[in-house]
């Protein structure tokens, strides 16, 4: 039987002018080989809100610092199960949904798990993703991608390949 450790997450589709998602490309330090794609984002602090976790998450991620306001309400929830360095997750998490004109990623805020596990960063497009043979979370990414598109959120602040 496995035993699953609980933990709360936010995540963030950070979304460019182009309809493209920006995504990451892991690997789980126990599974080397096992390389995967996936939105910003992270597990909440002990009484961080989901929105106030995925701000502080895309700042150390991407460098892309908003007020949790800014992020507006999440577009889409799960619970996953899942395995990474040797441990099984139970993760509840959020997604919210943010427009930028453009983002250059500025990945400094990593901490040293992120570095050693998160090796290169792009943007993709749904169609992108929808045709690709890569790996990538949640296995339902492009049409969870398409449904918040299609809600016509604004983008933040001031206005703000194939496999």
């Amino acid at each position: 039987m496995t035993v699953y450790t609980p933990r709360r997450a936010a995540r963030v589709l950070l979304v460019d002018v182009s309809d493209r998602v920006l995504l990451f490309e892991g690997s789980d330090p126990a599974r080397p080989g096992h390389r995967y794609w996936f939105t910003p984002g992270g597990g909440l602090d002990p009484g961080e809100t989901p929105a106030a976790g995925a701000a502080r998450e895309l700042a150390e991620e991407t460098g892309l610092r908003l007020a949790p306001a800014e992020l507006g309400p999440p577009v889409w929830a799960e619970t996953v199960e899942f395995p990474f360095d040797g441990v099984w997750y139970r993760q509840e998490q959020e997604f919210f949904l943010v427009r930028v004109p453009s983002w250059e990623v500025d990945t400094a805020g990593f901490n040293e798990i992120e570095r050693a596990t998160m090796h290169r960063h792009r943007w993709w497009a749904v169609d992108e993703l929808a045709a690709c043979d890569e790996r990538y979370y949640p296995d339902d990414l492009p049409a969870v991608l398409a449904r918040a598109l299609g809600a016509g959120v604004s983008p933040a602040g001031d206005g703000g390949a194939a496999c």
